[in-house]
């Protein structure tokens, strides 16, 4: 073991002086009582920060999202989740999202690229949550963008959203409805399945658990942001902070990265293709809100053809059963 103190400074905010002792090629680095553990793997540097960011990945040598994005940051894009005219009162907390986030913060998510960068990213994603849970309207208090996070569950579901077609992968269990439900709805047997497969959670049979459970939901979310649809496309987190290449067709398909491109990947053309839409606008405009309240120049959404994707090909057009 070395005896001598060495000197290192970590960014949190701003730099931290920090003592930092080497113990077998591992630095253990305790900043304001939080220990972020360092290695060296195959000449690549690695981190581990406890219980937000574990694992020993290269992710967790920068900053995690709760040094980032606090609880008052949080209040302060959901001011009215838990209003009396709310359906998800006293549902969604920080504490949720922070313990959901950190089964991939190790993976990238909000941790890719520098402050401003991961700050990006998790408005980008909270501007999906919030839109595809908002119950505001042009008049509403504090504006329609300020009511995210009013629902956990689809009101009024028209169906059960059972596909026989995947009865042999993803069988409907009786009595079950897989209406939508979470953060960013799920729909159809199907997608629960996908997510349930990941999460190692007893969905099919038990789908009710999204709407129970918050910390379940911003997994659910959270995992639909960060997997591929199919093989060969981009996750909604590669395409924006800018792990994918666009491909010539992605090209001429007008798919750069982007904004833009995550709403194509997740909602195909029931938002993008179809010009400038609402349905595409007020997804944007969450995002940019968002932004804003989180102290980032809304400019660094980048250019409209980045932002939007009206004109974007989508890459999976829909079918019978949509995956909302």
């Amino acid at each position: 073991m070395e005896t001598s103190s060495r000197r290192s400074y970590l960014k949190m905010g701003t730099a931290i002086t920090m003592a930092v002792i080497a113990i077998c090629g591992v630095c253990l680095v305790d900043a304001d009582s939080k220990e972020i553990i360092v290695k060296t793997v195959n000449g690549k540097k690695v981190c581990d920060q406890g219980w937000e960011c574990k694992g020993f990945s290269e992710y967790c040598c920068n900053q995690t999202i709760s040094d980032l994005f606090q609880t008052y940051n949080f209040e302060n894009l959901f001011p009215n989740r838990n209003s009396p005219v709310a359906h998800a009162v006293d549902f969604w907390t920080y504490r949720s999202f922070i313990t959901a986030a950190s089964i991939y913060q190790p993976l990238g998510f909000g941790t890719t690229g520098g402050p401003d960068m991961q700050m990006k990213e998790v408005a980008a994603f909270l501007g999906h949550v919030g839109c595809k849970t908002s119950c505001g309207y042009g008049v509403a208090t504090g504006g329609p963008l300020a009511w995210g996070l009013c629902f956990n569950r689809e009101m009024s579901p028209s169906q059960s959203y059972c596909d026989e077609s995947y009865a042999s992968d993803y069988p409907c269990s009786p009595g079950a409805d897989y209406y939508g439900r979470g953060a960013i709805p799920i729909f159809w047997n199907f997608n629960y399945g996908r997510i349930a497969d990941s999460l190692k959670l007893d969905l099919l049979n038990h789908p009710e658990y999204v709407e129970q459970n918050a910390t379940i939901a911003f997994q659910a979310a959270i995992w639909s942001w960060m997997t591929p649809l199919k093989k060969g496309q981009p996750s909604s987190h590669d395409a924006f902070v800018g792990n994918w290449k666009p491909t010539k067709n992605d090209t001429l398909s007008n798919r750069i990265p982007g904004f833009g491109i995550t709403m194509n990947i997740m909602y195909g053309d029931s938002v993008c293709g179809q010009g400038n839409i609402d349905a595409m606008n007020n997804i944007i405009s969450h995002y940019q809100y968002y932004m804003d309240l989180l102290g980032l120049n809304r400019e660094k959404a980048g250019p409209h053809e980045a932002l939007t994707c009206g004109e974007q090909i989508v890459f999976n057009p829909s079918t019978k059963s949509s995956s909302s």
